[in-house]
């Protein structure tokens, strides 16, 4: 049975990989580099501490890194902010799992200003026990750094009665640095191989597929690896 739930937040709660991986496109482009499209997505997820090297060496990073990343945020915040929507049944599940007494917190690579547009834009307010952005870590994923604070603010809990849900093969990285278990959620667009190879436990499609599973499961997360390929199947088709 799990008592505690950590949910990364872009791309699993609400539907903004796309707009971040554009906002760090034009970014990337603003300061000299013609990245394209698909490369950039496939790091969203990560932090701008771990995403930024990917594309900068160090001595860019050192000169200009923290002038590139304050243009993304503002750029974001911006142009791209206002068009995230979250996806159906955040809310809900979010009810559901809180009167089934477990608890909930948020852990997000995001920055507070956008975490905190996100929980209202959710309706989530008052519905998780506490929340961590990439503002409060010294690295963001795939370093655990993030799941830690999570985790600290939970009372530091068994493994064995907490899950991880993240739609990143990041998020997963992260969360099996710690022995705890993941389900990946297929909404942020990443293929459902990369987040199998990366230690997701069990897929779904959205947080309403998760919802579902919750009602049908009888609360038993992550389930039976025996049930698992049947799981990512089923929402793989809907």
């Amino acid at each position: 049975m799990v008592e505690n739930v950590i949910f990364d937040v872009d791309g699993t709660l609400v539907d903004s990989v796309d707009e971040h991986a554009e906002a760090w496109r034009r970014a990337f482009l603003h300061f000299g580099r013609d990245i394209p499209f698909t490369h950039v997505r496939s790091q969203i997820g990560k932090g701008a501490d771990q995403l930024i090297p990917v594309f900068f060496n160090d001595e860019e990073v050192e000169r200009f890194g923290k002038e590139l990343d304050d243009y993304r945020g503002k750029l974001f915040l911006d142009e791209f902010l206002p068009k995230v929507r979250p996806f159906p049944r955040v809310r809900e599940l979010f009810q559901r799992l809180r009167a089934g007494g477990v608890r909930i917190v948020l852990a997000s690579s995001a920055k507070e200003q956008e975490l905190k547009h996100y929980v209202k834009l959710c309706g989530i307010d008052g519905l998780f026990e506490a929340k961590t952005s990439a503002d409060a870590v010294d690295k963001s994923k795939p370093h655990p750094d993030i799941f830690e604070a999570a985790l600290a603010r939970l009372g530091k809990p068994p493994q064995d009665v907490t899950v991880v849900v993240g739609d990143t093969p990041y998020d997963a990285l992260a969360a099996n640095k710690l022995g705890l278990p993941s389900v990946g959620v297929l909404a942020g667009g990443f293929p459902p191989d990369d987040l199998r190879a990366a230690g997701c436990r069990a897929l779904v499609k959205d947080p309403a597929a998760l919802l579902a599973r919750y009602e049908a499961s009888r609360r038993e997360w992550p389930w039976n690896e025996s049930d698992t390929s049947q799981v990512a199947k089923d929402d793989e088709r809907r």
